[in-house]
């Protein structure tokens, strides 16, 4: 079993930063793909970011030039930069990474969400 603990979030002023920790905890073999998204009330969950074992990233349209996706694949974390948020960024916040087994399997597995919260 592996868990994804997320850290950070909280309130922020319209124009303000935040930064969203997630690390993966358990025994597997790698990681492939890790990601955020995030579920504003009353819509339906959106992908904000994700990055390939590579580096490769890809945003939402929403987020891109505001939002930076990292991770660190010694550590098994993923961080979420983001940068001049809007009220629309108002949401939950979910960490999300597939995870490799050995003989090529696979599961993918979701953090517990945190809230972030974009006003004065």
């Amino acid at each position: 079993q592996v868990q994804l603990v997320e850290s950070g979030g909280g309130l922020v002023q319209p124009g303000g930063s935040l930064r969203l920790s997630c690390a993966a905890d358990g025994r597997f073999f790698g990681i492939y793909d890790m990601g955020w998204s995030r579920q504003a009330p009353g819509k339906q969950r959106e992908l904000v970011a994700s990055t390939t074992a590579g580096g490769s990233t890809n945003y939402a349209d929403s987020v891109k030039g505001r939002f930076t996706i990292s991770r660190d694949n010694a550590k098994n974390t993923v961080t979420l930069q983001m940068n001049s948020l809007k009220s629309e960024d108002t949401a939950v916040y979910y960490c999300n990474a597939v995870v490799q087994y050995p003989l090529g399997r696979h599961n993918g597995y979701w953090g517990q969400g945190t809230q972030v919260t974009v006003g004065s």
